[in-house]
């Protein structure tokens, strides 16, 4: 099954599972018990014994369940070069530099011999939540760019086996996203998961945010040795990438973020863009799909729109049955189409699953549901979950109320008939979070940086193509480096050829693009 790049807020995960939003600005979280994230000096003044430690490289065993490993260590390179994993230590308090610490995952894969190594290239995968020790050694499309710097990447703070947040048991995960609530419901289902978040990694909340997560990608670059940090961030990546700029603007290095977060939305107007943005992909994989109709379920994208409307309404009333045992719901069903949704490759997968499921089969969507959401075929969940929630509650200072939600309902509903409802239950997301968010939007300004190369794709479902513009000004006049691609899917490089041709020449050769570069 495919590794899908997760959302910067994933709401369309499962309204039963909200660990994952901020909410609109109508109401404060009327808990005022919550701790406050708080705000960490800068990195100069780390102790000696972390910035100068030496990392011990050892080559890298199994990802574990809560990477979403699959039992197998990751295979060498082609040319023999093994992956190589270490620890990292780094503060758990920022503000509290030679107090207590915490374990980050690295991972790397050296650069090619005979190559003019530049230095460390840093990615991060998205989510918040994925892991970057067990998806980097699966980036097949990186594997170009080790002609000149050493591939790494790491667990973020709260991520797989960086202090990973733990909340619920994998059985309850089942039963949570087993079942359909209203919005009282789900948002007392969100205080029940609030609660088991703290009892079983209370001491961590606080410091997952974002802003700590830049901290240490900078503790990163002094351990790795590079003056400046070259970095590629993804979805979410992006966000801690133009975080990383603001706080560190003198060391940024070689730098591309793709699939852009708009840093200038709050959680509750990126939820909204999201919706529109997965109806606007189901409209045109529809419309796709309507121009082959040897393979296509439906004579026409609004015979199209109706089926599944039916489909939905049809699992919503009575679940489907699959072979497991377990029953495909209206809210599985809406993430199973979300996750073949981000790739136009998984189109035609889409118009087989959506001809099972017509036929009474809940397994195909299902199968695709269990893996966006991160569970293995055991029944084991990787820490995805209950990382993006600590860390977007951290992040988000923003809380909202059923009575907030149900107001806003009518303007998800129109934004998108599949999935406006569904997102919109996702604002309840930290309802009884006992950690106060930091701020509605992130701050990116990044004056005097080196050029950041910025790129939006025209068809992206989760991360709109109006994010990459937004990022691009918030950068700043001289940093942010717009390309825009007129394609399809989450992401573009290794994907779409002028993009990939325009970052490489960017990451190996120093030649940054002409700011409002099109490709198609």
């Amino acid at each position: 099954m495919p590794r899908f790049p997760v959302l910067r807020t994933t709401s369309l995960l499962s309204a039963s599972v909200l660990l994952t939003l901020g909410a609109t600005a109508c109401s404060p979280d009327k808990k005022d018990t919550a701790r406050t994230t708080p705000s960490a000096p800068a990195a100069a003044g780390l102790p000696a014994s972390l910035t100068s430690q030496k990392l011990d490289w050892q080559p890298c065993p199994a990802p574990s369940t809560a990477q979403g490993g699959e039992g197998r260590a990751p295979g060498r390179l082609p040319d023999g070069t093994a992956w190589e994993c270490a620890n990292l230590k780094a503060p758990l308090d920022y503000a509290k530099p030679a107090g207590d610490t915490i374990g980050l995952a690295l991972i790397r894969a050296k650069a090619e011999d005979g190559g003019k190594r530049i230095g460390s290239l840093v990615f991060n995968f998205g989510g918040p939540g994925a892991s970057g020790v067990a998806t980097l050694p699966e980036y097949a499309a990186a594997q170009s760019l080790r002609t000149r710097y050493d591939l790494v990447s790491f667990d973020p703070r709260g991520v797989g086996n960086s202090a990973g947040v733990k909340c619920v048991s994998d059985k309850e995960m089942d039963r949570l996203r087993d079942e359909t609530l209203d919005l009282a419901g789900t948002a007392a289902q969100s205080k029940r998961i609030a609660a088991a978040c703290e009892k079983n990694s209370g001491k961590v909340l606080p410091y997952v945010g974002t802003e700590s997560a830049a901290r240490d990608m900078d503790l990163m670059r002094q351990v790795l040795g590079d003056a400046k940090l070259n970095y590629f961030g993804m979805s979410y990546g992006t966000e801690l990438g133009g975080v990383y700029a603001h706080l560190f603007p003198k060391n940024v290095g070689r730098t591309v973020l793709d699939a852009v977060v708009d840093p200038t939305k709050d959680p509750a107007q990126e939820s909204l863009g999201q919706a529109k943005g997965f109806q606007l992909a189901l409209d045109n994989y529809l419309a796709d799909c309507a121009e082959n109709p040897a393979t296509c379920p439906y004579r026409s994208p609004e015979e199209g729109r109706r089926r599944i409307a039916g489909l939905l309404a049809k699992a919503g009333k009575k679940p489907l049955p699959a072979k497991s045992g377990r029953r495909l719901t209206q809210e599985n069903a809406v993430v199973g189409i979300v996750a073949m949704l981000y790739s136009k490759e998984t189109w035609p997968v889409l118009s087989l699953a959506l001809t099972a499921t017509e036929q009474g089969s809940g397994d195909p969507l299902l199968m695709m549901a269990d893996t966006y959401s991160g569970r293995n075929d055991k029944g084991r969940y990787n820490n995805l979950h209950a990382a993006n929630g600590a860390i977007n509650c951290a992040d988000t200072k923003q809380r909202s109320t059923p009575k907030d939600v149900q107001a806003r309902l009518p303007e998800f509903r129109k934004a998108s008939p599949v999935f406006g409802e569904l997102t919109a239950k996702g604002l309840l997301g930290c309802t009884g979070w006992p950690v106060t968010g930091k701020s509605d939007t992130p701050e990116v300004s990044a004056p005097g940086a080196a050029p950041i190369v910025v790129i939006g794709n025209a068809g992206d479902p989760a991360t709109p193509v109006e994010g990459a513009r937004k990022m691009a000004d918030k950068l700043g006049k001289g940093v942010g480096v717009l390309l825009t691609v007129k394609g399809e899917g989450h992401g573009t490089y290794g994907v779409n050829e002028c993009a990939t041709t325009a970052v490489n020449g960017h990451l190996l050769d120093g030649k940054v693009p002409a700011d409002g570069t099109v490709c198609s």
